[in-house]
């Protein structure tokens, strides 16, 4: 079955997230939702998730998952302030927000260097996928698969024809993404890629970054056979010595991302913030010489 997929493009990350709906229930998923964050001056919004809100309720969708690809350095997760927000209204039950089961080992990593207590992160999400898990929206039926790599959380939605990579594919003038994170692996990023090529050429795929080319505006979906064929960084005739030696030559030259500080604090509570402080204030960690 073809889910209906609806693009949301946040400019400031480069993020997509997207609204995935079974036309015949009307029930949908939010893939990587993002809240929006001005670090100047540490405010937060809910406009750019609000809106995947708005367009669900024009066509009439239910939201039944918050579905995260991994535990993203490059912008805040909106997941738990849409499930509060979907909660609050009257009647209406909260979807679930899920992840794989690999964001327990970014955890063990990460949440020390913030001082996180054990039930503030993995316990956030609702629901922890199993590898190659399958689940349903609607009537359509979806699997949760494992692409590690870039992280050690990273997951692919394949939802009927669709296929949601996270940051594991870009579009094919762009590659992939960074292997460089405590956890990643290059060696391991194409092997996650050779899983996925072996999905039938005329798979949409729905990337989770575009920044946009010179030539061209930012842009979210293309197919797996485009992807065999053209792919800059891994076509289906690249060798793994071949991908691994460019990755990792591109990865040393890479700044840390801007937002990873904020972005990883907050995304391993599966977007919940930090609970206010005895002043009311809520406050986010800034770790001195420790990336």
């Amino acid at each position: 079955m073809s889910p209906q997929v609806l693009p949301f493009h946040h400019r400031e990350t480069g993020t997509w997230s997207y609204l995935v709906a079974d036309p015949a229930t009307r029930a949908a998923a939010i893939v990587d939702p993002v809240l929006d964050y001005e670090a100047r001056s540490g405010r937060t919004g809910l406009g750019s998730a609000q809106a995947l809100l708005d367009e669900a309720a024009r066509l009439g969708l239910r939201i039944d998952w918050l579905l995260e690809t991994h535990a993203h350095a490059d912008h805040l997760s909106a997941a738990h302030a849409l499930r509060e927000t979907i909660a609050a209204a009257a009647g209406a039950t909260p979807p679930r927000i899920a992840i794989g089961r690999g964001i327990g080992e970014v955890r063990r990593v990460f949440a020390p260097l913030f001082g996180l207590a054990e039930t503030e992160a993995v316990p956030a999400f609702d629901h922890l996928f199993a590898d190659d898990e399958g689940f349903a929206i609607g009537d359509l039926q979806a699997r949760a698969i494992p692409v590690p790599g870039h992280t050690r959380d990273s997951l692919a939605y394949l939802i009927g024809d669709a296929l949601f990579s996270g940051d594991s594919l870009f579009l094919p003038d762009s590659g992939t993404a960074r292997c460089d994170f405590p956890g990643g692996s290059a060696a391991m990023l194409y092997r996650s890629i050779q899983t996925l090529y072996r999905l039938p050429d005329a798979t949409r795929v729905f990337v989770c970054h575009d920044y946009g080319k010179p030539e061209r505006e930012p842009a979210c979906e293309t197919t797996l056979g485009e992807q065999k064929r053209s792919n800059i960084h891994v076509r289906a005739d690249t060798g793994e010595a071949e991908f691994v030696a460019l990755r990792e030559q591109r990865d040393a030259g890479l700044q840390m991302p801007a937002l990873i500080l904020p972005a990883l604090q907050v995304n391993l509570r599966a977007g919940a913030l930090p609970e206010p402080e005895a002043n009311g204030v809520r406050y986010l960690k800034l770790p001195l010489d420790q990336l």
